[in-house]
């Protein structure tokens, strides 16, 4: 029974450490007033970079960091959009995503069904692996599991405590005030929506060259569209978003379990997806100002406008 726990609670994890990583870049980009619809199209554009690289190279880590630099740059678009252009934020994140998922599935077709010889592995700790229970599960992880907690905690640090966040926030709140203090507020807007990609990069990179070893068109699956949904379900905290991901982590991982019960796989394969609806739902509810949302949230700054 705790060998099942333990094999469970695991997968948990692993299920969520792409969605937390992808959490954290959104909340960066929200919280600087850009609304960043792009997700799922960067993930994938993540995932099949770093595939790519790693199959040529053997190098995963190559892989990961080509994948970020791929992210960052591709979302250079959305954050000219958004910033320079003071278009729709909806609309451009849309494009976005429409743009990475036709790149990743063109880029990735001729590497179909060509697994990986190397991947990136679980990663014990030392001593801490093996403390009983605890060990197994927390400290003999993927390090993109290590690094997507120890990126909630820093995010969060940086939002809170520092000059950098203060000034993030602010742009999100109140740009105008904002610009007055010698900030400017277009360039911590391109920051944090370039960050943000990298971020996401990073969690698509973490399903085609930690989760698997292998490259599929559409593997990202709607993960894009669950951040966004954690992100609101977080309050725009990354501490917040570390419980919502592992728990959207429970939910697929409950797919799996129910299969031998003989609920119809079609239902199950909602449930990630149902669960965000509800999300989604309860945040429409609920008063924008109590949710904490970014004041400024999607809505262009003009200077001398506003």
């Amino acid at each position: 029974m705790e060998e099942i726990l333990i094999s469970v609670v695991q997968r948990t994890l692993v299920a969520g450490t792409p969605l937390l990583l992808g959490t954290v870049g959104e909340i960066i980009s929200e919280r600087s007033g850009i609304l960043n619809l792009g997700v799922e199209g960067v993930m994938a554009v993540g995932a099949v970079t770093a595939f790519i690289v790693t199959h040529h190279t053997g190098s995963p880590w190559l892989g990961l960091c080509a994948a970020i630099l791929a992210g960052m740059f591709i979302s250079i678009i959305h954050a000219f959009a958004s910033v320079s252009l003071q278009s729709n934020q909806v609309v451009s994140g849309l494009a976005l995503t429409m743009l990475g998922l036709g790149m990743a599935g063109l880029l990735g077709k001729p590497y179909v069904g060509k697994p990986l010889a190397v991947k990136i592995n679980a990663m014990p700790i030392p001593f801490l692996s093996d403390i009983p229970v605890v060990g197994p599960v927390l400290f003999n992880q993927s390090p993109f599991f290590y690094l997507a907690i120890l990126s909630a905690i820093g995010v969060w640090f940086m939002l809170e405590h520092t000059l950098l966040g203060i000034r993030i926030r602010s742009a999100g709140e109140n740009p105008k005030a904002t610009e007055t203090q010698g900030v400017n507020v277009s360039r911590i807007r391109y920051l944090s929506v370039i960050a943000a990609g990298g971020f996401s990069a990073m969690a698509g990179a973490h399903l085609s060259i930690s989760y698997s070893k292998s490259w599929i068109e559409g593997m990202t699956a709607g993960r894009g569209w669950i951040v966004i949904a954690l992100t609101i379900f977080a309050l725009w905290n990354p501490l917040r978003a570390v419980l919502g991901a592992f728990l959207f982590g429970g939910i697929f991982v409950l797919q799996y379990m129910l299969q031998p019960l003989g609920i119809s796989p079609n239902f199950l394969a909602m449930l990630p997806y149902l669960a965000t609806l509800l999300v989604l739902l309860v945040g429409g509810l609920r008063d924008s100002r109590r949710l904490n949302a970014p004041a400024m949230l999607a809505e262009p700054y003009r200077r001398g406008e506003r």
